[in-house]
């Protein structure tokens, strides 16, 4: 089977979602890559989420990325908000009816983070545990419960860059002391928001977690 992805449409809240998904023939699981933000030109084709993808494909995962509401071909407007983690769970819940028996892992990338966070508390409640969550520098600041956790049992990863611009790196520290629960912290030194020169050793740490 080829590796590469499939372009298709999954019915969301506001209609069609533009999506690229990969089915390996014996994955280990499925990886759910959440873009940026929209507003500011965020797609699921973001460098960042790319390496995500491959880097996830490459560790034996079958992928799914999508753009939310408003964003590429897909249908709708931007919310900024609940709307978007409406289109993550609408994707997760088709993908799932593909791969009923895989174990879920989530990845956000800045506002990517917020909808993984917000997603997993959903899932979590409805019985469907992700079996674990990478952070790539999360925005934070816009979750409405700064000490906001992700659910008790799957392994977090949050991955900050040490010179963000975008998202204050201490805000994600702080963020972090913050959590009940246990998880890791990786600080990325001399590394901006994008990763602009590092998306390697980003590989390098997703990879050896995975």
């Amino acid at each position: 089977m080829s590796n590469r992805e499939n372009s298709l449409f999954i019915d969301g809240p506001c209609g069609p979602l533009e999506a690229l998904y990969l089915e390996l023939p014996q994955p280990r699981g499925l990886a759910l890559l959440c873009h940026p933000n929209p507003v500011k030109g965020g797609t699921m084709l973001n460098k960042v989420v790319s390496t995500l993808q491959r880097t996830a494909r490459d560790a034996g995962y079958s992928t799914l990325r999508f753009n939310y509401r408003g964003v590429g071909a897909s249908a709708g407007s931007h919310d900024m908000g609940s709307g978007e983690v409406d289109d993550a769970e609408a994707v997760v819940r088709w993908v799932r009816g593909q791969l009923p028996q895989l174990p879920l892992n989530l990845f956000g990338f800045s506002f990517g983070g917020y909808v993984a966070l917000n997603l997993a508390e959903r899932l979590a409640a409805q019985g469907g545990l992700p079996e674990r969550i990478f952070l790539i520098a999360p925005a934070v600041m816009r979750l409405e419960n700064e000490a906001m956790a992700p659910p008790q049992g799957s392994r977090l990863t949050v991955i900050q860059p040490e010179q963000d611009e975008v998202v204050s790196p201490q805000l994600v520290y702080d963020w972090s002391a913050a959590l009940q629960c246990p998880h890791e912290l990786l600080k990325v030194a001399e590394c901006g928001h994008f990763f602009h020169g590092k998306l390697g050793e980003l590989k390098d740490l997703v990879s050896s977690r995975l």
